[in-house]
C-alpha cells in the first residue's frame, strides 16, 4: 500500500502577504496585490502594472552578504523555505539529513540578474561582469542554496515546466517520499521576472491585460471581459513528510497530499489544446493516483489565468471530468488576487487552498462581474464562502503544453 504523505509546514512570499497569517487574512477579504509598476519606467509598455511583492526585506531571512549574491527569485524561495521549516517544527538535530531533500520549480529564474549584468557587459566590458552571474541565474541554485544552508543531503534539483513548475516539483517530491528514499522533502517554487525585459516579452506575445486605468480589476479569471493575465512574483514552499515520520515526531499536520497527475497537450508552445484533452488527462490521473472517486472532490483551485483561451478551456476540461456535477463544485482562482507567479504560481495556490481549508473558507475569485456563457461554473465570485473542504484538486497548465494536477485531502487521524 502506498505511503501517506502529509504537509506539515508552509511558507509564502506573495504580493498580498508575507507569511501564513498575513496571506490567509488577505485571501479571506479578497485583497488585490496589483499596482502600477514603480521599480522602473514602464510608460512605453502596453501593460504598465503587475502584482509586486512589497515590504520584503531579504535580511530578515538571509545573511546580508549572502543575500547580495542571490537573484530575487532565490531570495523569495529561500525565505519561504525558512518559514516553512520553522512552521513545521522540524528539529534538524534529531534528523538524518541524508533523508531530507529539496525539489523546487522555477520557470525563468534570474532574469533580473541577466538584465543587470548584460548592461554591465555593454557599458564596462567583460571584466566587470560579476563572477556570481552564472550561479545566481540557474534554476537549481534555489534548492542548492537551501540544502547548503541546512545541510540537507537528500535529492536536490529544480524542475522547469513553465507555469506548472511548482506543481511538477511537488509531484516529484511526493513520489520520492512514497519510494522510501527520503523522510522529508522541502518543495515548492519561486519566480521574479517583473523587469523591463520580462515585461516586454510578455507584452509582445499579447498575453497580458492592458487595463492600465484600473489595474486592481485587471486580473479577472472567468469574467467575460478578461483580457489577459497579470504578471506576479513571489514564492512558496511546503514541508512534506511521510505520515509515519510526522507522527513519530508529533508534528501538526495541515493536510494529506494524496495524488498527482501530469500530462502534455503536445499541441502548441503557448495555446492550450482546444478540447482540453491534456488538462482532462492530468486531472483524471491525479484522481486515480489519490485513490478517490470524483464525487469526493468538493473544491477546485483553478489555474484560472484570466486569459480568454485558458479560462474557457479549463472550464471545458472540468466539465468533461466531472460531468453535470461540475456545476456543484466551487472553483476559485488565487491569481485574481496575486497575479500569475509563473513557476511559483501553483505552490502559492496550494498554500492558499490548505490555509483556507484550515480556517473553514473558500477564497473568492475577485473581479468576477460579467458572466461568460462559456465559463458558467461556480467560481465563488468576489466574496469568500464559509465552507469546510475535505478534498480539493489544484490545476496548473504551462506554456509548452505542460499540465500538472495535485489532490489535497483533509487529514483525519485514524
Amino acid at each position: 500500500m502506498s505511503k501517506k504523505i502529509v504537509v506539515t509546514g508552509i511558507g509564502v512570499v506573495t504580493p498580498i502577504g508575507i507569511g501564513n497569517t498575513e496571506f490567509t487574512e488577505a485571501l479571506k477579504i479578497g485583497k488585490s496585490g496589483v499596482f502600477a509598476i514603480g521599480s522602473f519606467d514602464a510608460s512605453a509598455y502596453a501593460t504598465r502594472f503587475a502584482a509586486i511583492v512589497k515590504n520584503f526585506v531579504p535580511e530578515q531571512f538571509i545573511d546580508k552578504k549572502k543575500a547580495k549574491k542571490m537573484a530575487r527569485f532565490t531570495q523569495f524561495g529561500f525565505a519561504s523555505a525558512k518559514m516553512a521549516i520553522e512552521d513545521s517544527g522540524l528539529n534538524l538535530h534529531n534528523e538524518d539529513l541524508s533523508r531530507i531533500g529539496v525539489v523546487s520549480g522555477t520557470g525563468i529564474a534570474g532574469l533580473d540578474v541577466i538584465e543587470k549584468e548584460e548592461q554591465t557587459l555593454l557599458r564596462h566590458g567583460p571584466r566587470k561582469v560579476s563572477p556570481f552571474l552564472v550561479p545566481m541565474i540557474i534554476t537549481n541554485i534555489l534548492p542548492g542554496e537551501i540544502a547548503i544552508h541546512y545541510g540537507f543531503k537528500g535529492p536536490n534539483y529544480a524542475i522547469t515546466s513553465a507555469c506548472a513548475s511548482s506543481n511538477s516539483a511537488i509531484g516529484d517530491a511526493l513520489q520520492l517520499l512514497r519510494s522510501g528514499d527520503v523522510d522529508v522533502m522541502i518543495s515548492g517554487g519561486a519566480e521574479s521576472t517583473i523587469v523591463p525585459l520580462g515585461l516586454a516579452g510578455f507584452c509582445s506575445i499579447r498575453a497580458l491585460s492592458r487595463r492600465n486605468d484600473d489595474p486592481q480589476r485587471a486580473s479577472r479569471p472567468f469574467d467575460k471581459e478578461r483580457d489577459g493575465f497579470v504578471m506576479g512574483e513571489g514564492a512558496g514552499m511546503v514541508v512534506l513528510e511521510t505520515l509515519e515520520h510526522a507522527i513519530n515526531r508529533e508534528s501538526k499536520i495541515y493536510a494529506e497530499l494524496a495524488g498527482y497527475g501530469a500530462s502534455s497537450d503536445a499541441y502548441h508552445i503557448t495555446a492550450p489544446e482546444p478540447e482540453g484533452k491534456g488538462a482532462v488527462l492530468a486531472i483524471e490521473k491525479a484522481i486515480l493516483d489519490a485513490g478517490i472517486s470524483k464525487e469526493e472532490v468538493d473544491y477546485i483551485n483553478a489555474h484560472g489565468t484570466s486569459t480568454v483561451l485558458n479560462d474557457r478551456i479549463e472550464t471545458l476540461a472540468i466539465k468533461k471530468v466531472f460531468g453535470k456535477r461540475a456545476y456543484k463544485i466551487p472553483i476559485s482562482s488565487t491569481k485574481s488576487m496575486v497575479g500569475h507567479l509563473l513557476g511559483g504560481a501553483s505552490v502559492v495556490e496550494l498554500a492558499a487552498t490548505i490555509l483556507a481549508m484550515q480556517k473553514g473558507f473558500i477564497h473568492p475569485t475577485i473581479n468576477y462581474e460579467i458572466p461568460d456563457p462559456e465559463c458558467d461554473l461556480d467560481y465563488v465570485p468576489n466574496i469568500a464562502r464559509m465552507k469546510y473542504v475535505n478534498c480539493a484538486i489544484l490545476n496548473s497548465l504551462g506554456f509548452g503544453g505542460h499540465n500538472a494536477t495535485l489532490v489535497i485531502k483533509k487529514y483525519n487521524a485514524e
